[in-house]
């Protein structure tokens, strides 16, 4: 659905460069209307060269770093390539704002809160991590449109979670692409700027974004530099390849160990570990996984800890190591601490509620005392459960 937006702008006044530009090419290119000659629709001529006037959308870590870049670039007044940066992001619950408000705010840079994008006068838009689709009468009242820096090689994971997604399926390429925003749909735009990169093994989604943002921000001065010939030179986005990265739910994070081997859990720990703790069901009680670990091939091989018949879900203290050796569909996966209440050790687990419980129940298989996979109702079924609830109280 287009999102609507409230600011309203008026001509852009003549820019650096004498006389007016042939026809771009990036309007037709980007699948949208308006004006295609050397004016803004209202008469002005629109520039031709540096330096910009630049409307920043952004709200996360990636962002700031975008951000961080535009705003060092502005502050360069011997290269002179923007001239004026302003800032639109979204409403927070922390007072503080988002890390691109943070940045923004001490930096001294003019912010606004979506809807409100101001009604300064600009030549190019840029967006990182915004999450809200932008209309076209909004892209129109840029010369040069809005341009977006993804992390991802598109079209491989659009959509607004490619970094999660590039190390959740173990990608072990992934880049950056400068792209230029069409209404309507996310990250379906022309590619005007695009590098690959190694995705460092066993790297994590934030130590990821890390990496891409400090390059995605690099690759998008470049472009700025050299942004009408960027944008006439961009090209569609291949059909081949096509994937979506959708957002992560609470779901996500509960294992299936019927279903998921050692590795695809490890790959899951590190796409979303440090948004979402792991989550799995004990005895009844939803338990956290917060630290995971590689189990050595020495434990392995310990007929004490293994030599027992087990299935997915099987849980083995492991004293030597002081770690609770879980059997996946595959392999094995071990975990140092715990959340049940409070956050536990895995000693502390094992002597608070594994060894009472063998204690208790001595004839018991140990499978019956595994962990089983937790199953959070669905959107759907939790508004069933509102209604009912609703009608119960209305009688």
């Amino acid at each position: 659905m287009r999102v609507l937006v409230r600011g309203c702008w008026g001509h852009l006044p003549a820019g650096g460069g004498a006389g007016r530009r042939s026809g771009p090419q990036w309007r037709s290119l980007a699948g949208l209307g308006g004006s295609p000659g050397g004016e803004d629709g209202g008469g002005a001529r629109v520039r031709e060269k540096p330096p910009w006037r630049v409307l920043f959308f952004g709200t996360d870590q990636f962002a700031r770093e975008t951000l961080r870049a535009l705003h060092a670039a502005r502050e360069n007044k011997e290269e002179e390539l923007i001239e004026k940066l302003e800032v639109v992001t979204v409403p927070s619950p922390s007072p503080k704002g988002l890390p691109v408000k943070q940045y923004a705010v001490q930096s001294q840079l003019p912010v606004y809160e979506w809807p409100d994008v101001g009604s300064g006068e600009y030549d190019v838009g840029v967006v990182a991590s915004f999450g809200r689709l932008l209309s076209e009468a909004l892209i129109l009242k840029f010369p040069y449109g809005i341009l977006n820096v993804h992390p991802s090689c598109l079209p491989r994971w659009r959509g607004p979670a490619p970094i999660i997604h590039t190390v959740l399926h173990g990608d072990t390429v992934t880049g950056v692409t400068i792209m230029q925003i069409r209404p309507k749909r996310f990250d379906v735009g022309p590619i005007l700027k695009q590098e690959t990169i190694a995705v460092p093994p066993k790297s994590t989604a934030k130590e990821l974004e890390e990496v891409l943002s400090r390059l995605g921000a690099n690759m998008l001065i470049s472009v700025l530099k050299n942004l009408p010939e960027s944008l006439n030179n961009g090209r569609q986005q291949p059909p081949e390849g096509l994937t979506y990265a959708p957002k992560i739910s609470a779901s996500t994070s509960c294992i299936k160990w019927e279903e998921q081997t050692s590795e695809e859990i490890f790959r899951l720990y590190r796409a979303i570990g440090d948004i979402i703790p792991l989550q799995t069901l004990w005895m009844d009680n939803t338990i956290k996984l917060l630290d995971l670990v590689e189990v050595n091939s020495s434990v392995l091989t310990d007929p004490k800890s293994t030599g027992q018949a087990v299935i997915p879900g099987s849980i083995i203290y492991h004293k030597q190591s002081q770690i609770l050796l879980v059997c996946c569909k595959i392999g094995w996966i071990g975990v140092q601490s715990v959340m049940i209440k409070k956050t536990l050790t895995a000693t502390d687990f094992y002597n608070g509620y594994l060894h009472p419980w063998h204690q208790k129940n001595p004839l018991a298989h140990p499978s019956q005392c595994r962990f089983q996979t937790l199953r959070l109702p669905t959107k759907k079924q939790q508004k069933g459960k509102k209604n009912v609830a609703m009608q119960q109280c209305i009688k």
